[in-house]
C-alpha cells in the first residue's frame, strides 16, 4: 500500500517497528495516525492503524469492569535479549523442544493440538537470556485467529520440522501460506552473521541493514509487514532423519538456515544459543556505579548499532533523558574515557551512567 507521507510519519513509522512494550507501541501508533496525510489513497492505512490502536488499548485496560472472565494471554511481552517464536505444524515435536531448551514443563503430547496458548520460557546462553515461546501448531484447516497477533513482538521465528513425516513439505508450504496471508513472512536473512556449520545449511543472509523505505524517500510499503528472520530446526535426529534436510529444502525452494537437532536426546541443541547470539547481532553491556565495581553477572543487551543511550534506556527511561554522558571501559582502547549519550557500543563494554541530576 505505496502511499505518500510525511517525514513525522516515516519516524514514528521505524519508533513502531524498534518498539517492544505495548504502551510504546501505542504511543507511535497514534504518532502515525497525526502524521498520515489524511487522504483518500491512505483511508485503507488509516483504518488499519486504527485498529491496532483499539486492540492495543484493550490489551493494555485488562479485562472490563464486571465481566464474566478475563481472557487468555496471547501476546507475550518480550524479555530478554530477544524474542523468538517457536512454528511449526502438528506433532513436530515444539514444545518437547521448547521444555528441552527452557525448562518450562510445556504440555507434550502425542496427539495434535496439545498447546492451545502461547507458552513463554527463557533458554540460558552464556550470561543473557533468550525468551522463546511455544505457540500453537498451524494447519490447512486451523490458525488461531490471535495468532499474527502474538507473532509481533517476535524478533526471529524457528520453524519445527518432522523431516521423517510423509506430508512435511505440504505442511511446511500451508504454514508459509497461511502467514503470508495475514502479512507475515519467514525470511532466511538474519540481521547478523550466521554462523558457519555443517547442520547450517545455505543461508542469503548478506549482513546488510535493513531499509524499511523500499519505495523512495516518499513512499513506504505495508508498515504492518512482518518479516521474520528464520532458522529452520529438523527435529528428530535421533531417528536418523538428517540427510532429509536437503532434499526438503530443495523441495521447498527456500534457503533457511538449517539445525538437525532432536528433542529428545538434546543433540544439536548446543548450536542454538550461539546461533541466536551472532545472528541476531546481540550486544552484552555491563553496567557501574561510580567508585564500585561492575555488575559482570547480568548484561543489559542491545543490537550492534546501539548507543550508550539505548542502554540508559533500558536501565531506566529517565535515566536516558537526562544523559549528559558516560565513562566506558572496553573495546582495546577505553579505560574510563568519556564518551558522549551516541557512542557505539561493543559487546562485553562496561558503562558508568551520569546524568545531569
Amino acid at each position: 500500500m505505496p502511499t505518500n507521507v510525511s517525514p513525522e510519519y516515516k519516524q514514528a513509522e521505524v519508533e513502531y517497528r524498534q518498539a517492544r512494550e505495548p504502551r510504546e507501541r501505542l504511543e507511535c501508533l497514534q504518532d502515525m495516525l497525526r502524521a498520515i496525510p489524511k487522504h483518500k489513497g491512505t483511508e485503507n492505512l488509516q483504518a488499519d492503524i486504527k485498529t491496532r490502536i483499539k486492540q492495543l488499548r484493550e490489551e493494555l485496560s485488562g479485562p472490563k469492569k464486571g465481566a464474566h472472565r478475563a481472557g487468555p494471554v496471547q501476546v507475550i511481552r518480550a524479555e530478554g535479549a530477544a524474542q523468538v517464536s517457536l512454528i511449526g505444524g502438528p506433532n513436530v515435536g515444539k514444545s518437547s523442544l521448547h521444555d528441552r531448551l527452557t525448562r518450562s514443563g510445556a504440555a507434550v503430547g502425542a496427539y495434535p493440538f496439545t498447546t492451545h496458548l502461547p507458552q513463554p520460557g527463557m533458554m540460558p546462553f552464556e550470561d543473557i537470556q533468550f525468551q522463546l515461546i511455544d505457540l500453537p501448531p498451524v494447519s490447512l484447516d486451523f490458525m488461531e485467529s490471535w495468532y499474527v497477533n502474538a507473532l509481533q513482538p517476535a524478533d526471529a521465528a524457528m520453524l519445527v520440522v518432522d523431516p521423517a513425516e510423509p506430508d512435511c513439505v505440504e505442511q511446511v508450504q500451508v504454514i508459509f501460506e497461511r502467514l503470508a496471508e495475514k502479512r507475515v513472512s519467514l525470511l532466511p536473512s538474519w540481521p547478523g552473521v550466521v554462523p558457519n556449520g555443517d547442520s547450517l545449511g545455505p543461508t542469503s543472509n548478506n549482513n546488510a541493514t535493513d531499509d524499511i523505505f523500499t519505495e523512495s524517500d516518499e513512499l513506504i510499503a505495508d508498515p504492518f509487514r512482518n518479516d521474520l528472520p528464520t532458522l529452520l530446526l529438523a527435529n528428530k535426529a535421533d531417528l536418523g532423519e538428517a540427510n532429509e534436510v536437503a532434499v526438503l529444502q530443495e523441495l521447498l525452494g527456500t534457503d533457511l538456515p538449517t539445525m538437525t537437532v532432536s528433542a529428545k536426546t538434546g543433540e544439536g541443541l548446543e548450536q542454538l544459543g550461539p546461533f541466536l547470539a551472532s545472528a541476531l547481532d546481540i550486544v552484552r553491556v555491563y553496567t557501574r556505579i561510580p567508585g564500585k565495581r561492575a555488575d559482570l553477572d547480568r548484561p543489559f543487551t542491545v543490537r550492534r548499532g546501539g548507543t550508550v543511550r539505548d542502554v540508559a534506556r533500558l536501565v531506566h527511561k529517565d535515566i536516558a533523558n537526562s544523559l549528559k554522558f558516560a565513562r566506558l571501559w572496553g573495546g582495546g582502547q577505553f579505560a574510563g574515557q568519556q564518551v558522549s549519550a551516541e557512542h557505539l557500543v561493543r559487546d562485553g563494554d562496561i558503562i558508568e551512567l551520569h546524568s545531569n541530576s
